[in-house]
């Protein structure tokens, strides 16, 4: 199947990926929606208040040239500077960050395939949340195209390259319940 095929055939309904040539389709648990929720919502205030870009969400494909690839992240931004690479339902490049909740099912794919094939493409931010294992990983793209952890200080805070003045502390992720987005907007000044 080509990608003007694939993309005829996927709807917005269609959890699904398209690679080389192949179409994989993904899973998703409630835990996983959840977390992305989350995510999704915090990290798309500070996105709007300071007017960086844009924030998507699965099901929105981004189309790789490095690899023949149609991926769906979990969540991924694009800078303002990237905007007219959008169209209409899929993205034609690199996300600048791209945000992948880890199931059981997706570890693999996540942590290896995705990992390179993002680095390769130029994903400048690479967030994975292993929601099973309760651990999160930061990696920022360095020397074009390999990924290094970023950094978390002495609170467990990350501070974003991307989006420059965010700050996520990672304890959010595995606090129940969750806090507010009051509680996260006021923790970065804008509350």
């Amino acid at each position: 199947m080509t990608f003007e095929e694939f993309l005829e055939w996927a709807d917005e309904d269609t959890f699904a990926e398209w690679v080389d040539g192949e179409v994989i389709q993904l899973t998703t648990t409630s835990e996983h929606q959840l977390i992305c929720k989350f995510l999704l919502l915090i990290i798309d205030q500070f996105v709007e208040a300071k007017q960086l870009g844009l924030l998507l969400f699965a099901p929105f494909l981004m189309r790789l040239s490095t690899r023949h690839t149609g991926r769906e992240p979990d969540i991924l931004f694009i800078a303002n500077e990237n905007l007219p690479r959008l169209r209409g339902s899929w993205l034609d490049g690199p996300a600048d960050l791209v945000v992948e909740v880890v199931s059981e099912d997706s570890r693999k794919r996540d942590r290896e395939i995705k990992f390179e094939e993002y680095a390769e493409a130029g994903v400048r931010e690479y967030w994975l949340v292993d929601m099973p294992r309760k651990q999160a990983e930061f990696f920022v793209l360095q020397y074009g195209s390999r990924y290094v952890p970023a950094a978390i200080d002495e609170h467990g805070l990350m501070h974003s390259v991307v989006l420059e003045g965010l700050t996520l502390d990672i304890n959010w992720l595995w606090q129940e319940p969750r806090p507010t987005l009051r509680t996260v907007l006021d923790a970065w000044g804008l509350g």
